[in-house]
């Protein structure tokens, strides 16, 4: 069974159990502060185990891409080494919502296995939670007495909290599970040692394949249990361990899911695959971590140096250093590997071969970077080799950990250049800098947030933002939160006009008033599907009835903005091809912000163009068509833009402005009519990361200033220039009589350089068979300074000079030596210059014959000369 055929069979198992099947969410997360990346199956229903939203159907089933490289789950370090962890993997899983319970899950989990997918029945173990009497739990004795009418007692194991009791994350849904276990070791191996002494002992061909996690509690920010207003059901199968053992082999990389990876590096690097286990690790890493690096920038996130986008650089990087180093890899070639995987994907996961070159232009861009990234490394260990020889043959903590930071080079690379260079690494001094840095991070980002308090239970936040700009609300919940600057409260409306930050539009803000007070709303977050209004205070009575209203002034140019970048989005496919798809934006009530992808700069006439058709929309003033509650199928037969790396439900929303020309799924507020707009103008296009450009405008009267703003300036050049026509050729005119001053300038700067020459020359001091020049010169730049330097090495002989100067208001120094004084005299001009910029308060250096310094005190050029000749003096006669 190929694994295609084992996910399929899965799906219709399920949907034969009358489950909804529903397609993964993207691997980002977007409206959940708690999580980077979905890292379970259960992520995307959060909400529903909650109580947050009621689920769209009491049954699901789905295969959910996963990713855990940050947080309480981290398998980024295993992965490559082991058989089993992966970064990037899919969570079979099938969910009841308050609907069947242990009994059905248990029992359809063994019939699955055991009938359809006819896994060995004494190969399987299952586990069940033990109880844990700190937190007052009992052993679960239902999941017990259920697996023993499938399965002999003495494969019924006790689990303890860690291992049987599945929490997500410190805080949120939770409750008993019951693991299953194959064992697929040979006969010869089992007969020599109990299966049941290994499960849960992280042995290779022991893994648990299915996690029946039984959610019944909540836990609460001060570690508390409570219970969850209904019983439910989350499981979650590991796919690659699935195919593993139905495919019988060792390792979840045998399987066809890894092999046409494996095979396509194995080739690209000229190697075979199980030969030899260095590169057998680095082959693994990078099947893996493509997977990964892949799907999150198809699903919407770039590598960048921040949070999430940092994430995907370092498992890039990753990828990229194991090639470079155990497989030679000395340019790109993780990007070829998209292929080979969209390939693969296409029928489960289309997303990827949908963006294909975007995403393989991405890659390609990054393994450039960071492959220029390790030559600078590598250049900065040989400059600094000879100090760490001296330094008992020690790379310093300090050292490579700035190797780590700004290099992107992991501890385990340096240690490997290290050795082949004679060399060790002062581990401890690393770690103790890297502690450093995450107790940096862990002060800049600590927060402190208390547990819901509810007002109003079970009641839900009806948005009316669409229709209305106020209304009469009540508050649902609270909660206050604390950083270090800092203390606010999210507080929940049961009705509410406040827009939530979401899609590239910022959050409304506004007040919530009272018969006796009034709150001034900051700001409107999203979390999962709660509205959190943000304030800096609590009303005193949270029972009262509020009116609550959002600033309309500034959500009117919030709208106009937003209207814009859809008109923006259809005139860029108009103009440069239907490959442009959004890859984010900002849209708040002074700019917007349009992110797409292109592969080169968008030329001057080509943005003229776009500009045009905008304006041309706003000037049509075509009114608004909104659709709510459209079936996603028939939104799409409509040909509404859906944005990658997007969560969509089953209904959505439908915003166009002329159908032929812009129609998107979109959640954000609009224009009834695009003359609302008034003016569009484009203020400025640029790069954001490989193939993804970013135009930059302004709308309306901020459209008018800004246009305004640059007619002003084309004034005051005009009256500078003394001009009402053709400023472009008085300007010309201006450089061209600039560029002939310049070199008549130049030309009589070089000929009192030949003069200054000359006097220099004839107040050679001669001492000890040397000649020694050193005084303070006037000179209009370093280049100048330098050439009076190499000038005077060409007429004095055994020369020592010292030139002091002060340039642009800085001190500077330079000290010139003939070749024969730094060969038979030992002379460094080097150590000479560092010495004698003391005296300016700065520091320096260069080649032995020739060196420069700068400093902060120009007061201190008059001592230089002096200092000189007494330290020549010094050099010469000792």
């Amino acid at each position: 069974m190929n694994s295609a055929e084992i996910r399929q069979k899965f799906l219709d198992f399920f949907a034969s159990k009358q489950h909804q099947i529903v397609p993964s969410a993207p691997i980002v997360v977007k409206d959940d502060p708690t999580l980077m990346f979905i890292n379970s199956g259960m992520a995307p229903f959060k909400d529903y185990f909650l109580g947050n939203k009621p689920a769209p159907y009491k049954r699901i089933a789905d295969t959910q891409k996963c990713l855990r490289v940050s947080g309480k789950h981290n398998d980024l370090e295993e992965v490559g080494y082991d058989t089993y962890h992966h970064t990037m993997f899919e969570m079979l899983g099938n969910w009841s919502f308050g609907d069947y319970f242990k009994k059905d899950a248990l029992e359809w989990s063994w019939e699955l296995l055991t009938k359809v997918y006819k896994l060995p029945k004494d190969r399987l173990y299952v586990s069940v939670f033990q109880g844990d009497a700190s937190e007052n739990l009992q052993m679960d004795q239902d999941a017990f007495n259920i697996w023993k009418t499938m399965i002999a007692e003495d494969r019924i194991l006790m689990g303890n909290k860690k291992d049987n009791f599945w929490e997500m994350g410190d805080t949120g849904p939770c409750g008993p599970c019951s693991e299953i276990h194959v064992d697929l070791r040979t006969d010869e191996e089992r007969a020599q040692v109990d299966g049941k002494s290994l499960v849960n002992n992280d042995h290779p061909q022991v893994v648990e394949i299915w996690n029946n996690v039984f959610m019944e509690f909540n836990r609460l920010a001060d570690g508390s249990l409570v219970k969850l207003p209904a019983q439910h059901v989350d499981t979650g199968m590991g796919f690659e361990r699935l195919c593993m053992a139905i495919q019988g082999k060792r390792s979840n990389y045998d399987t066809d899911v890894f092999q046409p990876l494996i095979q396509f590096v194995a080739k690209e690097a000229g190697v075979v695959y199980g030969e030899n286990e260095k590169t057998d690790i680095a082959i693994r890493v990078i099947s893996d971590h493509i997977r990964a690096i892949a799907f999150t920038i198809a699903d919407g996130q770039l590598p960048s140096n921040n949070k999430a986008g940092y994430v995907i650089r370092r498992i890039l990087r990753r990828a990229v250093r194991y090639g470079f180093t155990f497989l030679d890899f000395k340019k790109p070639f993780l990007y070829k590997l998209a292929a080979v995987l969209a390939d693969q994907m296409e029928t489960v996961f289309p997303e990827l071969k949908q963006q294909l070159s975007f995403v393989q232009r991405v890659i390609e861009e990054e393994e450039n970077a960071f492959l220029r990234t390790l030559e600078n490394g590598l250049k900065r260990l040989d400059a600094l080799e000879a100090k760490f020889k001296e330094n008992n043959n020690t790379i310093d903590g300090k050292t490579a950990f700035e190797l780590y930071d700004t290099f992107g080079f992991p501890l385990d690379l340096t240690a490997l250049i290290a050795r082949e260079k004679g060399l060790k690494v002062d581990e401890a001094g690393f770690g103790v800098e890297m502690e450093q840095q995450k107790n940096r991070s862990r002060n800049a980002s600590a927060s402190e947030q208390s547990d819901w308090v509810i007002v109003q239970p079970d009641v839900t936040t009806e948005f009316v933002g669409y229709d209305c700009n106020v209304s009469d609300s009540h508050i649902v919940r609270y909660r206050q939160v604390k950083t270090k600057t800092k203390s606010e409260y999210h507080i929940v409306l049961d009705r509410t006009p406040f827009y939530a930050e979401s899609g590239g539009q910022v959050g409304d803000t506004g007040y919530l008033v009272s018969d006796s007070e009034q709150i001034e709303v900051l700001d409107t977050k999203k979390e999962n599907d709660l509205i959190l209004h943000i304030t800096a205070k609590l009303p005193q009575n949270l029972e009262a009835a509020f009116r609550s209203g959002i600033d309309f002034e500034r959500r009117n140019y919030i709208r106009k903005n937003h209207s814009a970048t859809h008109l923006l989005h259809a005139a860029l496919r108009k103009v440069l091809g239907d490959h442009v798809q959004q890859k984010g934006s900002l849209v708040n009530e002074k700019v917007l912000r349009f992110d797409f992808s292109h592969f080169s700069k968008v030329e001057d006439a080509e943005l003229r163009e776009i500009e045009h058709i905008v304006n041309e929309r706003v000037r049509q003033s075509i009114p608004l068509e909104e659709q709510r509650n459209v079936p996603i199928a028939e939104a799409k037969e409509m040909g509404a833009t859906a944005l990658f790396g997007e969560k969509y439900g089953e209904y959505v929303r439908v915003i166009a402005f002329d159908r032929e020309h812009s129609v998107e799924l979109c959640g954000g507020t609009h224009v009834y009519n695009t003359g609302e707009i008034g003016y569009f103008k484009i203020v400025s296009e640029s790069s954001v990361a490989a193939g993804v450009r970013r135009i930059e405008a302004v709308t309306a009267t901020l459209a008018e200033d800004f246009v305004q703003a640059q007619l002003d300036e084309l004034h005051a050049v005009r009256e500078v220039l003394n001009t009402q026509s053709n400023v472009s050729g008085a300007v010309q005119k201006l450089q061209d009589d600039n560029k002939a001053l310049q070199k008549q300038l130049e030309a009589f700067e070089l000929k009192q350089l030949s003069g200054l020459k000359d006097t220099l020359a004839q107040k050679a001091h001669q001492l000890n068979g040397v000649s020694l020049v050193a005084e303070q010169v006037e000179v209009s730049n370093a280049d100048h300074l330098k050439k009076l330097a190499f000038d005077m090495r060409q007429v004095v002989d055994n020369l020592i000079l010292v030139l002091a100067a002060e340039i642009d208001g800085k001190p500077q120094i330079a000290v010139m030596l003939s070749d024969n004084l730094v060969a038979e005299k030992n002379l460094n001009a080097s150590q000479m210059v560092r010495e004698l910029a003391k005296e300016i308060k700065g520091g320096g250096g260069g080649q032995p014959f020739y060196a420069t310094a700068g400093g902060k005190d120009t007061a201190g050029l008059q001592a230089v000369p002096g200092k000189a000749v007494e330290l020549v003096k010094s050099m010469i006669n000792g």
